[in-house]
């Protein structure tokens, strides 16, 4: 008889929930919204009281239409957003809103954390400490404040109640977990955004008491650490009782979305990359070493697939500027016009409206910038819009250059990440696997193909890919799969090419797109 596991892919607009086959078949899946709070001074927020009704409701419809195959189910695992911060007592429940990794409310604290002495140029870290955060955990808290390590100093100082009353400062996917079966722990992969893990042996991660003293975190406020894929526990009673599954269903370690999604997309090799656009944007891969370039933002971190890391890189609005235009531009419910709601077809309007435009947007260029950006740049206070607009320019052309403008920021992204691993791919990535809400759309494949020069494969099921991702993570933890097979279990929907043509004219867009940043970075307004 079939087995079967269940996957949660909770991303900021709301969780994904699949029933897999435990050898990685999507047999059926459920989704849900959740809303987000942004805030002054950077402030992002999320209930994770709705987070967790979200996940229930769409479970219970998953499990209530495939009846049987729920009594089949052997275990769940919880991937999701990561990078945030969930203040709980000892019981898990939360003391304050989940603080996401949108967040920036802590970066005067981010920066006065790691400056002064003698510091980096153009960096703006203190040398000394950043040798040692680098040598022992790969990588150094944000100056952005956009990681536990700054959202943990906000906590401090501008919310000491919270802090005081807090047992576990977890992030999202561990907040999950405890709420599965009862645990806080956080895997060797969910920790690394902490700053504070001594991960040179990825094989045996524990926490560093210099480093975290030096995040300036509590020790008796972090989680115990268990390598990833690990079986922590089994549902709660209440909790299999909403869900509608047995209680003997077996919780697997939680990850955050960006290793889940490799996962997913199949890409388990080394150097097997692949790119992801949803509110975000990543480009990533699974090497061998462990290795850092601070000035643009990448790191390799423990991965959840044994002895392994992977690249850590992050755009930070991507599908999230695409639904900025839809809402404010495209379809704005403010009353000017009388055609009533955002029609449910909107994005579909928008890729025709930007397909009618020629490559290259008649010379428009959309910086991407709408909350920063953190790689291949680390700075929070750059901000984007549309560049070169003149008396011709149509709603079309601007449409298109959203989409070019993410694309050259990606191509960016892809070179930073093709630098950092020169010496063992000298060639680059010839082509990457697509997923995310981004590769539904034929539009931006062709484009990504265009102007990052290599085959865009898009995966079938792109949005799935971090729900069937998790869910052969748990399958992997119970022993039903190994990771060599998982490669064979994607499928490719299409192949897209570069178009020589366009070689020229996106070259020329690239150049003028990274002056752009130059000039526009002096633009922006510091607090």
């Amino acid at each position: 008889m079939t087995r079967y596991v269940v996957g949660v892919d909770l991303g900021t607009s709301g969780p994904k929930v699949a029933l897999v086959t435990t050898q990685g078949e999507v047999v059926d899946h459920d989704t849900e919204k959740v809303s987000l709070t942004l805030l002054p001074e950077g402030g992002a927020e999320q209930d994770p009281d709705e987070w967790w009704h979200a996940i229930v409701v769409s479970t219970r419809r998953l499990i209530d239409r495939n009846p049987e195959a729920a009594t089949q189910v052997a275990a769940l695992c919880m991937s999701s957003q990561w990078g945030g911060l969930v203040p709980v007592d000892a019981t898990g429940n939360h003391l304050h809103n989940a603080i996401i990794w949108m967040d920036a409310r802590g970066v005067e604290y981010a920066e006065e954390l790691t400056s002064g002495g003698i510091t980096i140029p153009g960096a703006g870290y203190n040398a000394w400490a950043l040798r040692h955060w680098i040598s022992r955990t790969g990588g150094v808290p944000s100056r952005s404040g956009k990681d536990p390590v700054g959202q943990a100093q906000f906590l401090f100082h501008d919310r000491p109640d919270v802090y005081a009353a807090t047992a576990y400062l977890l992030d999202v996917p561990e907040y999950l977990t405890m709420r599965a079966c009862g645990r806080a722990v956080a895997g060797y992969d969910t920790s690394a955004l902490r700053w504070s893990t001594d991960n040179r042996d990825p094989s045996h991660v524990r926490w560093d008491p210099k480093l975290v003293k030096r995040s300036r975190l509590d020790m008796s406020k972090l989680p115990e650490l268990v390598p990833p894929a690990s079986v922590v526990g089994t549902l709660l009673p209440e909790v299999a009782a909403e869900l509608g599954l047995s209680t003997e269903v077996k919780v697997v370690a939680g990850t955050g979305d960006t290793t889940s999604a490799a996962i997913g997309a199949g890409a388990v090799a080394d150097y097997a990359g692949h790119l992801y656009i949803g509110t975000s944007a990543w480009l990533t891969a699974h090497v061998p070493y462990k290795r850092t370039d601070v000035l643009n933002g990448i790191a390799s971190l423990p991965a959840v697939v044994p002895d392994r890391y992977w690249i850590a890189t992050v755009q930070e609005a991507a599908g999230k500027a695409i639904e900025w235009l839809i809402d404010n531009v495209v379809y704005p419910e403010d009353g000017m016009l009388e055609d009533g709601p955002r029609p449910v077809d909107a994005l579909e309007r928008l890729n025709a409206l930007a397909e009618s435009a020629p490559p290259g947007s008649n010379g428009v260029l959309f910086a991407p910038w709408l909350n920063g950006e953190r790689t291949p740049v680390d700075d929070p206070y750059v901000r984007g819009g549309w560049h070169n607009v003149s008396l011709s320019t149509t709603r079309a052309d601007l449409a298109r250059a959203t989409f070019e403008g993410i694309a050259l920021n990606v191509r960016w992204m892809k070179e930073t990440v093709e630098r950092f691993t020169r010496k063992e791919m000298p060639h680059g990535f010839s082509s990457l696997t697509f997923i995310g809400g981004g590769a539904k759309s034929p539009l931006w494949c062709q484009v990504l193909a265009d102007v990052l020069g290599c085959s865009i494969n898009q995966a079938k099921d792109p949005v799935l890919a971090n729900a069937r991702g998790a869910g052969l993570i748990a399958s992997v933890g119970i022993g039903e799969i190994t990771w060599d097979e998982i490669a064979g279990r994607v499928e490719i929907e299409e192949v897209f090419h570069p178009d020589p043509n366009r070689k020229d004219l996106y070259d020329r867009q690239f150049l003028r797109f990274r002056e752009m940043y130059r000039k526009t970075r002096k633009l922006s307004l510091e607090k």
